[in-house]
């Protein structure tokens, strides 16, 4: 049962017919029977809940940035009509609009209410229940009760980095020689055998067709295709750091402290492990379209996703699809784990496109005492996204305040580039970029790779 504002109100005047009542007592009686009877005729005639028949329809995917709908339709098999309110409960990172409908199907009709999400965070968003109150025709109470519709909306990554593709694709496209340019993609596939030019490298000259033809002729060669790439995600407690300031904006996240050069009225930034995902898409996009096998791996004490063998036309469908629930572990990374999954899944020499955060001690206790087994097979590429709050307090003066914080974010890059040094002494190639920068920086790497044949 539910009492609505009018009982209150129907209280409420019958305390002032009390206080002019000759006798209080049998006043207050004879109110208290009134309203207990009128609320009983309201219950009686209020459509029941139970009856009421609900079931859902609508998006199942979007992207984040992006709106969905889901539909509920209300059927009313009962004798009675059904007025009231009814509330559609979400949770609140899944941004429903509205949370309350104005409910009233007539007896064997249903009715479709429309809920609009603009869902602030990746990942799944359950609805929770559907909360119904039926009315009597008095509008004193009602019935209510709940009800379990079940409806789920993964919500995507939003690749924003897509925006570079073409650049990247052009670029690709010079390497393979299919554009003329200035740039010559060396490689080490053979292609086919032209006429030499000035300004060739001589050492391309073949020397059997150049006797054949009585003319200097010349081998070309084209970045290699069919190549593995397998990009591992590192989720550990590193990965949920926040950094730079969110494309999207997240509904209902606090600003920034104020007192932090450069951070009064910004939003709080991404996670590490969402630019790492938007990096992975740009990359696993332009690989597979330059013909290479592009598989990826999640893992911070486990493997927590897996996609292999995957084809050029769904890879991204699937790749995004299969990144949305990851969430960052609140955890330490076993590196040793990740390498020896790494192993297991990758028997031919590859590219392994480690994405992961350049943090001193973690690096130092966990990845660089097990990555001379992992370099020793495979090509590896780091790449980690820098915060760009550091580089704001190295400039830091003025106060003494600022000062200190200067010398600590002047000390931990430095720290950086330290870790960076030393993994590129051990072969390891290292990207270290901002978060708007480390899609396009990682794209330029393994297209710098392939014109250099490293592949």
């Amino acid at each position: 049962m539910a009492l609505t504002g009018r009982a209150a109100l129907l209280a409420l005047l019958g305390t002032l017919a009390v206080l002019f009542a000759p006798r209080p007592a049998l006043a207050v009686a004879a109110v208290a029977l009134l309203l207990a009877a009128l609320v009983a005729i309201d219950l009686a005639l209020a459509a029941g809940v139970r009856p009421l028949r609900l079931h859902r329809a609508g998006d199942r995917l979007v992207r984040l940035g992006e709106t969905a709908t889901v539909e509920l339709i209300v059927e009313n098999p009962g004798p009675r009509r059904a007025r009231g309110l009814l509330r559609d409960a979400w949770p609140p990172s899944a941004g429903a609009n509205p949370r309350r409908f104005v409910l009233d199907v007539p007896p064997g009709e249903r009715r479709r209410l429309v809920t609009t999400l603009t869902p602030s965070r990746r990942g799944d968003r359950e609805a929770v229940t559907v909360t119904v109150r039926t009315l009597g025709p008095l509008g004193i109470a009602g019935r209510q009760g709940s009800h379990s519709v079940p409806w789920s909306v993964r919500v995507l990554p939003p690749f924003l980095s897509r925006k570079h593709l073409p650049a990247k694709l052009s670029r690709l496209r010079e390497l393979e020689g299919r554009h003329p340019s200035m740039i010559r993609g060396q490689g080490t596939e053979f292609d086919s055998l032209r006429e030499y030019v000035v300004g060739d490298d001589v050492r391309s000259i073949d020397w059997r067709a150049t006797a054949r033809r009585h003319d200097v002729v010349v081998r070309t060669w084209r970045p290699e295709r069919d190549r593995r790439v397998l990009i591992v995600l590192d989720t550990g407690r590193t990965s949920a750091g926040r950094v730079g300031t969110a494309p999207i904006p997240l509904a209902g996240e606090l600003p920034r402290n104020r007192n932090v050069p450069g951070g009064a009225g910004i939003a709080p930034g991404w996670p590490r492990l969402d630019w790492s995902m938007d990096a992975a898409l740009l990359l696993a996009a332009l690989a597979s379209r330059a013909g290479d096998r592009v598989d990826f791996m999640a893992h911070d004490r486990a493997v927590r996703a897996w996609v292999s063998g995957a084809g050029r036309t769904d890879l991204l469908a699937t790749l995004v699809n299969t990144m949305a629930p990851i969430e960052a572990e609140l955890i330490e990374a076993d590196s040793a784990g990740m390498v020896s999954a790494v192993l297991s899944r990758a028997k031919r020499r590859c590219l392994v496109v480690v994405l992961t955060d350049l943090n001193p001690a973690s690096l130092e206790e966990g990845l660089l005492p097990v990555l001379p087994q992992l370099s020793s097979r495979h090509l590896v590429l780091l790449a980690a996204v820098s915060d760009p709050q550091v580089a704001a307090m190295e400039a830091g003066r003025g106060t003494a305040e600022l000062v200190y914080d200067a010398a600590a974010a002047e000390r931990h890059s430095a720290e950086r580039r330290r870790i960076t040094a030393r993994l590129r002494r051990q072969g390891v190639e290292v990207v270290d970029a901002a978060p708007e920068q480390i899609a396009p920086a990682l794209a330029d790497a393994y297209l710098a790779l392939k014109a250099a044949g490293r592949l």
